[in-house]
């Protein structure tokens, strides 16, 4: 039995932004080189934003079959010209470790695409450094499809 076999994908509701949010924060716990990157996280902040943002933001939940949540997967619409309109940002994807290499994730972007088709966009994007650390992270993007463009750069707004 794989570890997809027993999961369901569900669209996250407003009750289950905590679960998104912890489920995040452990992401951000692998991904921290540098402490202070994501120092001071403000929950109350960040659910207050989640609240107001919309149908512009979508959350996927991958729930075992004793409904805990084991996966999930951000995604919030944008535009752009050079995208051809509206398309869809992959911001966060987090497999519990016990799931992984079991399509979990797999099933997690393919819910997003679903996503956006039904919104019309025309397509997603995900940033994934070329790091050698992120060679796997990389190679799980584009056996989904992806195609490998390179990292975006980012400006702090203090």
């Amino acid at each position: 039995m794989s570890p997809a076999d027993g999961i369901e994908i569900v669209r996250a509701r407003d009750r289950d932004r905590g679960e998104v949010l912890a489920l995040v924060e452990r992401l951000l716990l692998e991904l921290e080189d540098r402490p202070e990157e994501f120092a001071g996280l403000d929950r109350a902040r960040t659910l207050r934003d989640l609240a107001s943002a919309g149908d512009r933001f979508a959350a996927f939940l991958a729930r075992d079959a004793g409904g805990k949540a084991v996966g999930v997967v951000t995604i919030v619409e944008t535009f752009a010209i050079y995208a051809g309109g509206r398309y869809g940002v992959i911001d966060e994807l987090y497999v519990d470790p016990d799931c992984r290499s079991g399509r979990v994730g797999r099933r997690l972007i393919e819910a997003a695409a679903d996503h956006g088709r039904s919104r019309g966009w025309v397509r997603i994007e995900v940033t994934a450094p070329p790091e050698k650390k992120w060679e796997r992270t990389v190679r799980f993007y584009e056996r989904q499809g992806f195609v490998f463009t390179g990292p975006k750069l980012r400006l702090p707004l203090p």
